[in-house]
């Protein structure tokens, strides 16, 4: 399978999954704050964190008809406009915080939404891009990011087979082949029993990529169960607390839940490990306590072995016992005392 490198790491089979903090609308307003969540991240075991490049100008209108309005979900009742409003990140702090990312050593990632913001993105120095799961049907946003060279990591949650297929294509025709799909579901938060984390390798089967979970449910079950799916990349919202009001908190992780995740996931994947078959370097103490075949009663020389002198048991110190019905019959050419594990050399 492909893999691709974002800054030091590699991603992809083999290698640790690469674990992002989503920081969105969690700063409340605040930059000291989005600084906060920047070192919390770090500190919690995120390798990335990650905020988006938009206003409410480059993502809608500001219209208040029936098109615009918000009819269930989190944010039921709330206008396009107004929402994006509460949510993004202003422009006018993402380069003091990527300094200040780049400060704390976790790496700095931007999903943008138009090409005003991938151009103001690259004027900072981006080294890769997100494209979100509600952006994957703008082909021609994909392709101007894909044409900046940089990997791309892409969700594709409520996307058909089709659309996946129409998107990977159109990163693929600029050239540039460093990409990485999320399974996703685009719901928040999400249900865990509609996240169908058996598709994270069917996709790995179907296009050769890696392939990691933007995961919205609550909790870490989901990132968990991930790893044995093959995930290479988990993407959690990530807040200071949930008691700071703001359009992500709800589905968002606290500091300390997101490092419970962080080590679940990491055991996760250290169980899940490579195939392997024989004996592991823990289980080789073990070993002795293996069956093999002991001589269990008192033997003379030139006496015949048979199911009454020779049994397999515990522990393992003989010949194995898939020897057992070519020795019987055979004989002894020593005295063998009972309890002595049963070798080769012992017969005539």
């Amino acid at each position: 399978m492909k893999t691709v490198k974002i800054n030091n790491r590699i991603i992809g089979d083999g290698h640790p999954a690469y674990i992002i903090a989503e920081m969105s609308g969690n700063h409340a307003g605040s930059i000291e704050r989005a600084k906060e969540i920047i070192r919390a991240a770090k500190e919690a075991g995120a390798d990335c964190i990650k905020i988006q490049t938009y206003t409410p100008d480059t993502i809608t209108i500001d219209c208040n008809n029936e098109y615009f309005h918000i009819e269930k979900g989190t944010w039921e009742g709330e206008n396009l406009y107004s929402l994006y409003g509460k949510a993004y990140t202003p422009w006018e702090w993402q380069k003091e915080l990527k300094e200040e990312a780049d400060i704390v050593g976790i790496d700095f990632l931007s999903t943008p939404f138009d090409n005003t913001a991938v151009d103001f993105l690259e004027e900072m120095g981006l080294s890769f891009y997100k494209i979100a799961s509600f952006e994957m049907v703008d082909i021609p946003l994909i392709e101007y990011i894909a044409s900046k060279g940089k990997p791309i990591i892409m969700s594709t949650g409520m996307a058909s087979l089709e659309e996946i297929n129409e998107a990977v294509e159109a990163v693929y025709r600029t050239g540039n082949k460093d990409l990485v799909l999320m399974k996703c579901s685009s719901a928040y938060p999400a249900n865990p029993g509609d996240m169908n984390l058996s598709t994270i390798a069917d996709l790995k089967a179907r296009f050769d990529l890696p392939v990691g979970l933007s995961d919205h449910s609550m909790g870490s079950m989901s990132a968990t169960l991930a790893m044995a799916f093959g995930a290479n990349v988990i993407e959690k919202h990530f807040c200071i607390s949930r008691e700071i009001e703001n359009p992500d908190s709800s589905f968002s992780m606290t500091p300390r839940e997101f490092r419970r995740m962080v080590n679940a996931v990491r055991r996760a994947e250290a169980a899940v490990g490579i195939p392997t078959y024989g004996v592991s370097k823990q289980e080789e103490s073990n070993v002795i306590f293996r069956r093999s075949l002991f001589v269990v009663k008192d033997m003379q020389p030139g006496e015949e072995f048979t199911k009454e002198n020779v049994r397999s048991i515990r522990p393992g110190y003989g010949i194995k016992p898939k020897y057992m019905n070519e020795i019987l019959g055979k004989k002894c050419n020593q005295a063998i005392k009972r309890g002595t594990p049963l070798s080769f050399d012992m017969i005539q």
